[in-house]
C-alpha cells in the first residue's frame, strides 16, 4: 500500500465509532453480505456488500464521514481502498469489525430467523461430502473416495487463496437471499 493510500485510510476503534454514531457524525456502511447483515448488524448501519461495492454510489455522500465495517476488518479495508482509488479524501473503517463492537458491550440488531452463517454452511456441506464419500468408498466403490479427496483439495485451496467456491455457490441459494429492507441498503 502506498504512503498516500495509508494516509487516507483511517482505522478507528469502537469507542470512536460509538461516539461518532451517538453524535450523528457518521454514516456506517456494513460491507458484509446480505445474509450476514440480516443475521446481525450494528443499529443504523447501511448495507453495501463488498461483492457489489461501488464507491461511485457513495460520491453524493462525500460530505459525510463514512465508516466501513465488516466481520473482521479485512473486507472493510478492501472497500476503503476502493473508495480511496475512487477519489475519497478520507475513509475510515472499524478495527476488528463486528466482534470488537460486541466485545465492547454495544448492542446489535439480531434476527433469529436469518440463515446460519456461511462458514457453518460450508462446514456442514464439506463435512457431509467427505463423510458420505468415505462411507460410499468403503461400501460401494473405492471411486467415491475421490469425492473426499476433491473436497479436501478444495478446502486447502480455499485456505491458501482466501476464497471459497463452495461459499460462493451456497450464497446463491434462495434461503441465503434474505429480505433486506431497501432503507438498509445503499443503492
Amino acid at each position: 500500500m502506498s504512503q498516500i493510500t495509508e494516509s487516507k485510510l483511517q482505522e478507528i476503534d469502537v469507542l470512536t465509532l460509538k461516539r461518532w454514531l451517538d453524535n450523528g457524525e457518521t454514516l456506517l456502511i456494513d460491507v458484509r453480505e446480505p445474509a450476514e447483515y440480516a443475521s446481525e448488524h450494528i443499529p443504523g448501519a447501511r448495507l453495501m456488500p463488498l461483492s457489489a461495492f461501488d464507491a461511485s454510489k457513495l460520491q453524493h455522500l462525500s460530505d459525510q464521514q463514512i465508516v466501513l465495517q465488516c466481520q473482521s476488518g479485512k473486507r472493510s479495508a478492501q472497500a476503503a481502498q476502493k473508495m480511496v482509488a475512487a477519489g475519497f479524501d478520507q475513509v475510515a473503517h472499524l478495527q476488528g469489525g463486528l466482534p470488537t463492537w460486541k466485545a465492547a458491550g454495544y448492542v446489535t440488531e439480531v434476527n433469529k430467523n436469518a440463515p446460519i452463517s456461511m462458514f457453518r454452511q460450508v462446514q456442514i456441506v464439506a463435512g457431509s461430502l467427505v463423510f458420505f464419500g468415505t462411507i460410499l468408498g468403503v461400501w460401494a466403490s473405492p471411486w467415491f473416495l475421490l469425492l473426499s479427496g476433491f473436497v479436501g483439495a478444495g478446502l486447502v485451496f480455499a485456505g491458501v487463496t482466501n476464497t471459497c467456491a463452495m461459499a460462493l455457490l451456497l450464497a446463491k441459494l434462495p434461503y441465503n437471499q434474505p429480505a433486506v429492507h431497501k432503507g438498509d441498503m445503499i443503492l
